[in-house]
């Protein structure tokens, strides 16, 4: 009689699990001081650079096949414009939610943020080493960024047991994301590249991370400088 063998099994998500594909948004225009972003309820709302548009184009390429139930972005144009190739591949009109906005860069933002990045500015050289956003000019606090992704998170859960989605968000998000899921240092995951895909599965009591910063679909369209935010 053969002996038991027992081999070791693909991942499935545990039964009530909603598996989120978190979409960074594809590159935005740049910033200049003589055109600086628009503002949408205090967050700089700028659209997609070209570059941005083929990034949302090879992301669309690269889900369509996927079986996602719904699709998320924030109120932000940049995650709108990113969705739109896959939304009208798939037939799914996005949900907006504007808690999974972008982390609130209080006076630096408009794009004055990648200003300050550039200079190397000692109050952003602060920010990075205390890993706080507060520490920007009425930026917005870790905690209060926490709080308003973990209610967003809530209610896709709800919304989509045993499903897969897609939420098209923001580089402070995933990184807040991925933050709370692992219990990392609050900066450990920023970076994610425009157009990236990272993967949580999120059940009742934790978050699940499966992959981060999955770049393979993007070929030779991540800008040399890519951005952590905005």
């Amino acid at each position: 009689m053969a002996e038991q063998e027992y081999r070791q099994p693909r991942f499935l998500p545990p039964p009530g699990a909603t598996e989120v594909l978190l979409v960074r948004h594809g590159e935005s225009r740049a910033a200049t001081a003589g055109n600086p972003f628009p503002l949408l309820e205090g967050h700089g709302d700028p659209e997609l650079h070209p570059n941005g548009h083929l990034q949302a184009q090879l992301v669309a390429e690269r889900l369509r096949h996927d079986k996602l139930a719904a699709l998320y972005v924030s109120n932000l144009r940049r995650t709108a414009e990113t969705a739109a190739p896959l939304a009208k591949y798939l037939g799914l009109p996005p949900t907006i939610d504007a808690d999974l906005r972008e982390v609130c860069l209080g006076d630096w933002e408009g794009g004055l943020f990648r200003v300050k990045a550039h200079e190397q500015d000692p109050v952003y050289l602060r920010m990075q080493a205390e890993e706080c956003w507060e520490v920007i000019p009425n930026g917005e606090s870790n905690a209060a960024l926490s709080a308003r992704l973990q209610a967003a998170l809530l209610r896709m859960r709800q919304a989509h047991p045993d499903a897969r989605i897609a939420a098209f968000v923001h580089g402070g998000v995933i990184a807040n994301i991925l933050h709370l899921a692992t219990g990392s240092r609050p900066f450990a995951f920023t970076g994610a590249a425009n157009g990236s895909i990272s993967h949580i599965v999120l059940q009742e009591d934790r978050i699940m991370v499966r992959s981060f910063n999955d770049c393979a679909h993007l070929a030779d369209t991540i800008a040399p400088g890519d951005s952590q935010l905005t």
